[in-house]
């Protein structure tokens, strides 16, 4: 078979061409051979002559090594991880180092990671080159060819493998109890020795008595593993028997699973994938292990498998979708060093984007080139940039892409960017078949299915046909770095040159360390703000002293940084007509409306760059009104689409119902950070364009909202959205509407890491888990609600605690599961899983968290219709929380009685998944400050993770509906009281978000 239909790696179906059609099994064994045997390669790296290493393939085929390294385990990159490899000299790098006498046939790259970063390889002869190319490409392919289950199944073999090799510290294949003692450590399993010991013998049943091997360690850590909580639900469906019947596996998916259309046939199938033990197989039942392997499997999974699948109407006008948006594409790191490259499309249209940025300039013997403008960051061509797009467009699905073009070149290069695009997009650029619906109407998703769009300038109507070129306006050009904020070019000395560069580095390393100690649940901060007026402070001195020694009234030639950095300019000052604007901020924060974009500033546009921009024109944004034309793009910066949101939501809502509107990242964002893009969808804008290259809240929201279609780069809007008017920052947006109440009881984790900033890694303390819980959406269901606290057990700590949420906008909603380590002075950030509430499956479900092998929560997810005002829910959500969601340790000697604890709970608290006895338990509230508050308060001046809030409940308040959350927290605003709000808000909780 040379051809199938297969599940790629997102578990979503694509048509593939049997790798072994063109391999045959015995030469791409013999390649695995090779390659886990070792060769020693060149490894090419920036600025060195390169270095020679032995690359291996490990034994497990997961991942490549090499050594020596001063790494350690870390030298290695996962199978998983690599995107693609390119034979010969492609890469950056290579070019770099044109000058190496190397022959092509001898090189090849492998990109991997979230940034396609590359790894360059020289072998010493075209042989083994081939070799390694064939073996990468055979591994990939298995990976992309493998079920979820498979890819579940193999993932934990290798983790357990990998386990035991890194606590056998002698390296003799062996683990004795001292060995055990410190992995269990590790493992954050808080034990008796005694147990321990008691395990550590049952399972060492070898001749060798004292150790574990591999395989007897599996027996000790498959008896360390068992589930109460699962056995109990075992039983409770078994009739109190040890093992499940068909029937009664039936009985179980239909009344807690919520399956439709259970069949005998798949009941049975269950048993056969999942029960370990030959004797069930053959009496037809599932066993306690076999039950765990089921629920622990992607079938209970909380994400639906339906949606790894487009599943929503694509035949709805493009406006009608919110589309995966990135800013500022090329870029691998911040906005000011860091490197362009060709690869960050590659990875960014293969994981699902649609909207992609080219920032186009002069660049030298006529060619365009792609670069960050008025900054250092390195320049690619053009030329390459559309190659790549060609080539990675529709790889991983056919939806149309938007090439957003920020054109600054002349006329004539202009003309060589719509030669290059016309000549290697060809067809994909031909609209003149598309169907189109309704007068006046874009086109939809489906009918642009292998199409590329070109968002840019269009020449105005009144200009003949035959003008060959015309004057355009400048005013959104979306993405062009604000005056004060460019590096001017000029014919700088290389020393001065270097030293501009070296403190701007220095600034950066600075900024970027201030995120990586704030809290990683941070907000949109503008915190960096001070950083930058320091930078712009420190160069003007630097280039100051510069000058100066270069003598008095001389011309400095230096790389100078115009203005500054800081966002309101208190003097005033006057610019030149042709960069006038009007981006007063704080008439904004006082509801003054001004205008969009810079004023008086043209370009010239050359006709056939024009007229390759069809649906998608960039028109000037002087506020959000439609002037009935088809197909005007409104590009937005953040700061001033804020206020405007805030203002004028229903016209937001209206306009984007008939074109589209983009937002993008302030230009003082230039650590590269992302804005919430939340409040934006509210308003049904459909370009939110994010840094792709900063992982994050901000990009894990932007993720869970486009799985929810496949990641085909294109969800539906809620039909609120696409017709009629509705305010989504008022009480009750939908006061006809029934609404969802999400009841979700936090049962229990497993195998939860130590916090990965943790200062002593795997040495420090067992950590004190808990969960938190984050609807985010419609401001009326933004809340948070959090479990206790269970000390000393990362491993299988239990909550069994009930969270109610209600939300009246189910579509826009994600669901937010964070799980943090419980520390005195804050806590710390352990992992989280965002998932789409559209996309959340009933039941028990595992919570698997992002990014982390093994580590989930265990949860039941229900959901009801309610009807009625929101008195009713809270009541009800009364009856589940007994005592108060948030005190301070403090509190609990105010009177607030003990939780009763079930008989279940009880039962569970008999196991190694309840925290030591005796143990007092304290429920701290945390709330995360946004940036603007943060600049404004001295008492949470060290972090935002250090920063903890405890709020007794006599003093909470609650902030005015009609006041949003930042400016109540800027302009220090008097809440109003609890108690006065007591008649209507109705008794929810002890605690209120603001």
């Amino acid at each position: 078979m040379s051809s199938y239909w297969g599940l790629n790696k997102h578990g979503r179906s694509q048509y593939c061409r049997h790798f072994l059609a063109d391999n045959g099994t015995f030469h791409v064994e013999r390649c695995m051979s090779v390659m886990q045997s070792g060769t020693q390669m060149i490894k090419l790296k920036s600025g060195t002559k390169g270095l020679v290493r032995l690359f291996y393939l490990d034994e497990h085929r997961t991942c490549i090594r090499w050594r020596p390294s001063r790494k350690s385990e870390k030298a290695k990159i996962v199978i998983d991880s690599i995107y693609k490899v390119t034979e010969g000299r492609q890469s950056d790098i290579f070019h770099r180092h044109a000058e190496g006498n190397f022959d092509p046939s001898c090189c090849f790259t492998i990109y991997h990671g979230n940034h396609m970063d590359s790894l360059d390889l020289i072998t010493s002869n075209p042989e083994e080159a081939r070799t390694w190319i064939t073996g990468l490409k055979y591994l990939m392919a298995g990976i992309s060819d493998e079920d979820s289950l498979a890819k579940r199944q193999r993932t934990h073999d290798h983790w357990m493998k990998q386990t035991f090799e890194e606590a056998d510290k002698n390296g003799d294949g062996l683990l004795n109890i001292d060995e055990i003692y410190h992995l269990l450590h590790k493992l954050n399993v808080n034990l008796p020795r005694r147990k321990v010991r008691q395990m550590f013998q049952e399972a060492d049943t070898d001749e060798n008595q004292g150790t574990l091997t591999f395989e007897e360690f599996c027996v000790f850590y498959k008896m360390m593993s068992l589930r109460r909580d699962l056995y109990l639900l075992l039983m409770s469906y078994s009739n109190k028997k040890d093992h499940l019947t068909v029937e009664e596996i039936a009985n179980f998916l239909k009344t807690e699973q919520k399956m439709t259309n259970v069949t005998t046939e798949y009941c049975l199938d269950i048993v056969r994938k999942f029960e370990v033990s030959e004797e069930n197989k053959e009496r037809v039942v599932l066993g306690i292990d076999g039950f765990t392997n089921f629920m622990r499997s992607p079938a209970c999974d909380i994400f639906s498998p339906l949606h790894y699948e487009v599943n929503q109407d694509m035949d709805q006008p493009l406006c009608n979708y919110y589309i995966a948006s990135s800013h500022n594409t090329y870029l691998t790191g911040d906005q000011l060093l860091s490197q362009s490259k060709t690869e960050m499309y590659t990875w960014v249209l293969q994981d699902g984007c649609r909207c992609i940025e080219v920032d186009c300039w002069d660049g030298p013997d006529g060619e365009p080139v792609v670069q960050h403008g008025y900054t250092l960051t390195s320049k690619i061509l053009l030329k390459d940039v559309i190659d790549t797009i060609n080539k990675y467009a529709f790889v991983k699905n056919e939806y149309p892409v938007i090439i957003s073009i920020e054109n600054h070149c002349s006329i004539n290069q202009q003309k060589k960017i719509a030669k290059y695009l016309k000549d290697i997009l060809g067809d994909k650029l031909d609209l003149s078949n598309v169907q189109l619906g309704e007068s006046k109407q874009l086109p939809s998703p489906q009918s642009l299915k292998g199409k590329i769009l070109i968002k840019g300038k269009k020449l105005p109507h009144h200009l003949g046909a035959d003008a060959e070129e015309g004057d355009v306006s400048d005013e959104d050009s979306a993405d062009e770095i604000e005056d004060d904020c460019k590096l001017k070019n000029s014919n700088s000395s290389d020393t001065n040159e270097h030293q501009v560069e070296s403190f701007i580095k220095k600034k950066l390393e600075s900024l970027l360390k201030e995120a990586q100690i704030r809290d990683k649940e941070d907000p949109d901060s503008y915190t960096i703000r001070a950083l930058l007026r320091a930078t712009h402070e420190g160069l003007n001195v630097n280039l100051k002293q510069n000058t100066d020694a270069k003598g008095s009234g001389k011309k400095s030639h230096n790389r100078t940084l115009m203005g500054n950095f800081s966002k309101h300019k208190k003097g005033g000052k006057s610019r030149s007509k042709s960069h006038s604007t009007d981006d007063d901020e704080e008439g904004q924060e006082t509801g003054q409306m001004h205008r969009i974009g810079r004023r008086g500033k043209t370009m010239k546009l050359c006709r056939e760059l024009s007229d390759l921009v069809m649906y998608t024109n960039s028109v000037a944004a002087q506020d959000v009104v439609d002037d009935g034309t088809t197909g005007n793009v409104l590009s937005f910066c953040e700061t001033k689409a804020h206020g405007l949101v805030h203002q004028k939501p229903e016209q937001f809502i209206v306009y984007n119902q008939k074109q589209l509107i983009r937002l993008y990242p302030s230009a003082y964002r230039i650590d590269s950070s992302n804005f919430n893009p939340q409040e934006y969808w509210n308003v049904g804008c459909q370009l939110v364009a994010l840094n792709y290259q900063t992982e994050g809240r901000m990009m894990q929201l932007n993720r869970a909202k486009f799985l929810q279609n496949g990641n085909c780069g294109y969800v539906l809007k809620p039909p609120q959205l696409c017709k009629g008017v509705v305010n989504p920052y008022c009480d009750d947006p939908f006061p006809a509407n029934p609404k969802k109440q999400l009841v979700l009881k936090i049962i229990s984790g497993q195998q939860l890491p130590k916090p990965p900033d943790s200062m002593l890694g795997d040495r420090g303390e067992i950590i004190d888990p808990f969960v938190e819980v984050e609807i985010i959406g419609f401001p009326v269901d933004c809340c948070k609600e959090q479990t206790r606290v269970v000390d000393d057990n990362g491993f299988n700590p239990v909550w069994e605690e009930v969270l109610t949420f209600t939300i009246h906008m189910p579509e826009l909603a994600l669901v937010r599961f964070l799980v943090w380590d419980h520390d005195p002075i804050g806590r710390d950030f352990v992992g989280q899983r965002t998932v789409a509430f559209s996309s959340l499956m009933p039941g028990y479900r595992h919570v698997y968290l992002e990014g982390l092998t093994e580590a989930s929560i265990f949860v039941h997810v229900t959901i009801h219709d309610i009807y009625g005002k929101n008195r009713q829910l809270m009541g009800l959500k009364g009856l589940f929380n007994k005592t108060p969601k948030h005190y301070s340790t403090e509190s609990s000697s105010s009177g607030y009685g003990v939780r009763k604890r079930s008989f279940g709970d009880r039962i569970l608290r008999r196991s190694a998944s309840a925290p030591a006895k005796g143990r007092k338990k304290s429920k701290i509230g945390f709330q995360e400050i946004t940036g603007e508050a943060k600049e404004g308060t001295s008492d949470c001046n060290t972090t935002d993770k250090e920063c903890v809030i405890k709020r007794e409940a006599k003093s909470l308040v609650i902030r005015p509906v009609s006041v949003p959350v930042d400016r109540l927290l800027v302009s220090g605003l008097t809440p109003l009281a609890l108690d006065s709000v007591n008649d209507t808000k109705g008794n929810e909780s002890n605690s209120v978000q603001i």
